[in-house]
């Protein structure tokens, strides 16, 4: 299946039945009075994320989604029927926006979480609402409201803990399949990563995180070089960004100080949160250097890149390395999770306490008099 993650789509909720203006007509009952019902709302459009889904591809051809009217309402105090709800199912981690003012209108980042995105119609009153002590036999009904209409843009944003980044032909395919089931396309050429793909890690029975491989990037890609930025999106998601550097490039003009830092300045021009996240860099193809100036090679390219918050030295070829930087990350994400758990219970554990020191309401003294 191609992937696609993006699309633009319009959705048109049901527009409400009208009321009906209508009396009772019933042999001897020459004045039975109104009956006319309501109309039925219109049906509405939701959003629900799907796990099993892990594309836009639905949505790249079909481009309008129009939920049912509601029906008008009938004489004999009949009300009109409901239009039908319609739901779109989208992967987890589709961003739904306005296309028109760029609001946000969900964020699907758990599976089964479902969000109107187009409210039907109201149904219009019939005449049966409008009796009245000296109004006998109202003509009055209202119209059904119409359903609301919107155009929008539709981003996916892939859900993973760990985010490899790099130049194309870095190794970031070839360490995803050295280090769990995964199995994106290798080869000696560069891009040969068109699409991101997933890949779970496992480090024993109870504790594992999800890896994101998306396509290189290159100097240039914020003016649209290469693939340009289309696929940083998917890394905005994750809690460690690995930066892979091939440290033994083949052609001897290439300088891997200056790809590496071409890297995060790309990063820099398209998203100031994703260049804050805590990002380590690895260091990938020592098995290609001679071990007698392994040391030196990398020793030297770290005095050049500058400092960092952590780096690494493995061979994703072989697996060289790739154990202790896996089990490194386990424990960055279990602590980054123990932190933000922690978090979260002090503000509720807060909250409980602010709503405990507020005072009730008073209560009632007993009467005297009912004693």
């Amino acid at each position: 299946m191609k992937f696609f993650d993006e699309a633009r789509i319009d959705v048109i909720a049901g527009d409400g039945g009208n009321g009906a203006a209508t009396f009772r007509r019933e042999k001897f009952v020459p004045r039975g009075g109104p009956d006319g019902g309501d109309g039925g709302r219109g049906g509405s459009v939701y959003a629900e994320a799907d796990r099993n889904l892990n594309t836009l591809i639905d949505y790249r051809y079909t481009r309008s989604f129009r939920a049912q009217r509601g029906e008008n309402g009938r004489g004999s105090d009949c009300y009109g029927k409901g239009g039908e709800d319609i739901v779109l199912r989208m992967p987890v981690g589709t961003v739904i926006s306005n296309l028109e003012t760029g609001e946000l209108i969900a964020d699907l980042d758990e599976h089964g979480k479902r969000v109107m995105v187009a409210r039907g119609g109201k149904g219009g009153l019939g005449n049966l609402h409008f009796k009245s002590s000296v109004n006998r036999a109202p003509r009055k009904r209202t119209m059904g409201e119409e359903g609301e209409r919107l155009s929008l843009h539709l981003e996916l944003k892939v859900l993973a803990d760990v985010g490899l980044l790099g130049m194309p032909n870095a190794g970031k395919s070839t360490f995803i399949r050295s280090v769990s089931a995964a199995r994106p396309k290798v080869g000696d050429y560069p891009f040969t990563t068109l699409h991101p793909s997933l890949g779970v890690v496992r480090t024993d029975d109870a504790r594992s995180f999800v890896i994101a491989d998306i396509p290189g990037l290159i100097e240039g890609a914020a003016d649209g070089a290469g693939l340009g930025h289309q696929f940083l999106r998917h890394l905005q998601r994750t809690h460690l960004l690995l930066h892979l550097v091939d440290i033994a490039p083949f052609d001897p003009d290439v300088d891997p100080v200056h790809e590496a830092k071409a890297i995060v300045e790309e990063l820099r021009k398209y998203d100031d949160n994703l260049y804050a996240k805590p990002r380590w860099l690895v260091l990938n193809k020592i098995d290609l250097l001679p071990e007698d100036e392994r040391e030196a090679r990398i020793n030297s390219f770290l005095e050049a890149y500058g400092p960092v918050e952590r780096h690494f030295e493995i061979s994703a070829i072989n697996g060289g390395g790739c154990r202790p930087l896996v089990f490194a990350i386990q424990e960055h994400l279990d602590a980054e999770r123990a932190r933000v758990e922690a978090e979260q219970a002090r503000k509720e554990a807060e909250a409980a306490a602010e709503a405990a020191d507020q005072p009730g309401e008073p209560q009632a003294k007993d009467d005297p008099a009912q004693s």
